[in-house]
């Protein structure tokens, strides 16, 4: 294929490298980040390929109208924004950069994993709170832990070669054979139920991921862990979530990301009254929460974006 003649569409801002480097190799690059999105299904016929982040669901019903689309490439890691196996059966080629927030999403698993264990971000409030409290902020160490690991791909490999220099025992589990490496040794679910102290999730969303921890899940571990969720919320059931932490079988969590999020990631479900789960996640002094960050650094912005010029590059040449 050749870039020449090639429109690609842009329905979200990105790194502004992306266009540059894209138009620099011949492309022609339009943007529209305001139009409805029944307004860009008119008009998507027009073009050979899109960019985008999670602005809107690319369905079947989308796809049928991009009748000379070539290729769809998400600025992010996953790609259930898309509806995949159709898109392919139209021969449509999908790109995705889980390469660019790899490093990211490690480094902010392990910074919630020490705060949580740590008690750093309640010990802060009580400080400035004016009460210095010791003995009720004592936290816990990580070597001589084991931590599992579900799913080991490009984030999982990353949290475990960020734990490598601590000393602890890591685990993995995938539904891939043979990934495991020198930072991971993969191990069956069950293995991985008896011996974890902590659980951190690196899985996409999918029909088999969704609500994978359930309090069945949960209960299955042998030992009360700490949990920390940087893939998706959806994969997560929050009244099961809540009521471990209420009975102390997950002694603290991490969640970067909730189940309540629209599928755009920029926004929570909550309009006005909030679940009862999520209520008590807000108050609880063993959570930390933040708003789906953890591979949305400056440095990640950028990796992302040039990830998906050299993929659509490659793709043309």
């Amino acid at each position: 294929m050749r870039s020449q003649n090639t429109k690609i569409l842009h329905i979200d801002s990105n790194h502004t490298l992306l266009w540059e480097q894209l138009e620099q190799a011949g492309f022609h690059i339009e943007a529209d980040y305001t139009s409805s999105k029944a307004e860009i299904e008119a008009k998507i016929h027009n073009y050979h390929g899109i960019v985008i982040r999670s602005r809107f669901k690319i369905d079947k019903a989308f796809i049928d109208k991009a009748v000379n689309l070539k290729f769809i490439a998400r600025v992010g890691a996953g790609l259930e924004s898309i509806d995949c196996e159709y898109a392919q059966s139209k021969n449509i080629h999908l790109i995705a950069a889980p390469e660019g927030n790899r490093n990211a999403v490690g480094e902010h698993a392990l910074g919630m994993l020490l705060s949580v264990m740590n008690k750093l971000n309640r010990a802060d409030r009580l400080v400035r709170e004016g009460k210095w409290i010791r003995e009720g902020n004592r936290g816990y160490e990580l070597e001589g832990k084991t931590v599992g690991i579900i799913g080991y791909g490009n984030m999982g490999k990353s949290f475990a070669k960020k734990l490598k220099g601590f000393d602890v025992h890591v685990l993995c589990y995938d539904i891939l054979d043979n990934v495991g490496d020198e930072n991971a040794t993969q191990v069956s679910l069950s293995e991985l139920h008896s011996k974890a102290d902590v659980l951190s999730l690196h899985i996409p969303w999918t029909p088999t991921t969704d609500k994978l921890v359930n309090a069945e899940f949960i209960n299955a571990f042998v030992k009360p862990f700490w949990f920390i969720n940087t893939s998706r919320g959806k994969n997560v059931v929050t009244d099961d979530l809540v009521a471990a932490l209420e009975s102390g079988k997950i002694l603290g969590a991490g969640l970067d990301v909730l189940e309540y999020e629209k599928l755009s990631f920029e926004n929570l479900f909550i309009d006005a009254e909030k679940p009862k789960a999520f209520e008590y996640l807000l108050q609880a002094e063993n959570v930390i929460l933040t708003p789906h960050i953890a591979g949305w650094t400056y440095e990640s912005h950028q990796k992302l974006a040039q990830v998906i010029v050299d993929k659509i590059i490659k793709l043309y040449s």
